[in-house]
């Protein structure tokens, strides 16, 4: 491999700062990238050998190369260690605006014409960071399943419930972390988890079947219950969750077939269904008899001593669909959901499924199941975790230092976003429409309410940027404000 520094560490540890020390480390790294001290494809120490040397906790050296990793300055090579980017972040930030100049040059006509800014930093509703996806050990799968001797067993037709290993290891999932006991044909996996969604409502609903929705919530969750004929009522969630006040109020009115529910990070305020609230949802539902949908989208990702476990791994209460995503922890562009409950909906709405899409992408599952089982998937979750709970607190110091005398938020337990409200009044399309200029794009939110009407509010996704990304569309923000 050849010597893996050939300079001295010049870096002094300033253990009074406020900033952390695994940060300090990670600036002085990329301060060294960024003067040419240290070039792309230079291979770094060891996490315990630089460990050593700065007299810190190995754990420390390993947070910083994950934050420069997720920043694209380092590269991880399997049984090779830790690089220099072969492409740093600047190259291709520099690459991109000459390629975006190029192409205004291309369309804007006379030479006097001044082209629209391009937004430089989108800013989602709440996805993972896909450079933290781990992409080399699914290839690797992939060659695995091809170069097997049986690999035309996975060409063919399948179950339409989908791959048997990769439903035992959800199963396995499900019964030891998520505390529900399922069995592995108690499982479909679908398309994404609007896929699953998609096959409970049209499994379980009849046209004119009143359905309870949190207010406000998903948008396309909606369009998909509609389309199963269901009539929608909202109800106010508040910030311990959905109001059961109001639950119960309609159910006293009318018969109600189901309720949707983001219980552990409600979508979009972000708020976790408080434990009391969760009981008596749970007695309402038995009570009155009506299915609760349980749509847990990311369930990974929360940031106390203690994860709450989902309503359906409680043993009273109605019957309870439980929806959840393998996306959101891999990568978006991994479509793979599931949804489990009763059996008899199992298989009414697996029958639906091999309708419509005959079987999902068996290779896929294969190749995500081989990882489950080898435990890549669950260290995968395990580094996600730590860098995102990292930009949780970045993004809480952030908006303390720049945004906390014009909004109001709670800092949330979980999930991968923040939902932040203006003390005044704010147009929020028009605010959007600031932002772009200004080169960040936001989600607007008035989408999210049931009545169309504004919330004042914007949900700003950390998951997805880098510490300096996320203090740069926050700068922005408030120069617009």
């Amino acid at each position: 491999m050849g010597q893996l520094r050939p300079w001295t560490l010049g870096l002094s540890l300033n253990w009074e700062d406020s900033k952390a020390i695994y940060l300090q480390i990670a600036d002085y790294l990329r301060q060294e990238i960024q003067k040419g001290r240290l070039l792309p494809n230079t291979a770094l120490p060891g996490s315990r050998s630089l460990a050593e040397q700065l007299q810190v906790n190995r754990k420390t050296v390993v947070e910083a190369y994950e934050q420069l990793l997720a920043e694209g300055w380092l590269e991880s090579r399997h049984k090779s260690g830790t690089f220099v980017s072969s492409q740093l972040p600047q190259k291709r930030a520099d690459q991109g605006r000459v390629a975006r100049k190029a192409a205004a040059n291309r369309s804007s006509g006379p030479a006097n014409t001044v082209s629209p800014k391009v937004p430089v930093i989108a800013v989602s509703d709440g996805i993972p960071d896909v450079r933290l996806a781990p992409l080399d050990e699914l290839s690797r799968a992939y060659r695995r399943i091809f170069n097997q001797k049986a690999r035309w067993r996975l060409m063919g037709y399948s179950s339409e419930l989908g791959n048997e290993l990769l439903r035992e290891n959800i199963a396995h999932m499900l019964s030891q972390y998520r505390g529900i006991p399922v069995q592995a044909d108690e499982i479909l996996i679908t398309r994404g988890s609007q896929m699953a969604l998609y096959l409970t409502a049209l499994s379980l609903i009849q046209p004119g079947d009143v359905v309870l929705i949190e207010n406000p919530g998903y948008a396309p969750a909606w369009q998909v219950l509609r389309q199963a004929g269901a009539q929608l009522i909202p109800i106010p969630v508040d910030d311990e969750g959905i109001q059961i006040e109001a639950v119960e109020s309609v159910c006293r009115r009318t018969s109600v077939k189901a309720l949707l529910t983001t219980p552990q990070h409600q979508f979009p305020t972000t708020v976790t269904l408080k434990a009391d609230r969760r009981m008596a949802l749970l007695e309402l539902s038995h009570q009155y008899g009506f299915t609760i949908i349980e749509d847990d989208y990311d369930h990974e990702f929360h940031y106390g001593t203690k994860v709450p476990l989902p309503l359906a791994s409680y043993a009273h209460g109605g019957p309870i669909i439980y929806i959840s995503s393998l996306s959101k922890l891999i990568a978006p562009a991994v479509r793979i959901g599931f949804v489990t409950g009763p059996p008899a909906f199992i298989q009414a709405a697996a029958a639906l499924r091999s309708i419509i899409d005959r079987q999902g992408d068996n290779v896929l599952e294969q190749a995500v199941a081989e990882l489950m089982q080898a435990g890549e998937i669950q260290k995968h979750a395990r580094r996600a975790l730590n860098v995102y709970r990292q930009r949780h607190a970045q993004t809480h110091q952030f908006l303390q230092q720049y945004l906390a005398d014009v909004l109001t938020y709670r800092v949330p337990e979980g999930g991968l976003a923040y939902w932040i409200r203006f003390n005044e009044n704010r147009n929020i399309p028009e605010l959007t429409k600031q932002l772009q200029q200004q080169g960040v794009s936001v989600i607007n939110t008035d989408a999210f309410s049931y009545e169309g009407t504004g919330l004042n509010a914007l949900r700003i996704g950390f998951a997805s940027l880098t510490s300096p990304e996320m203090e740069q569309v926050l700068q922005v923000l408030q120069k617009t404000l």
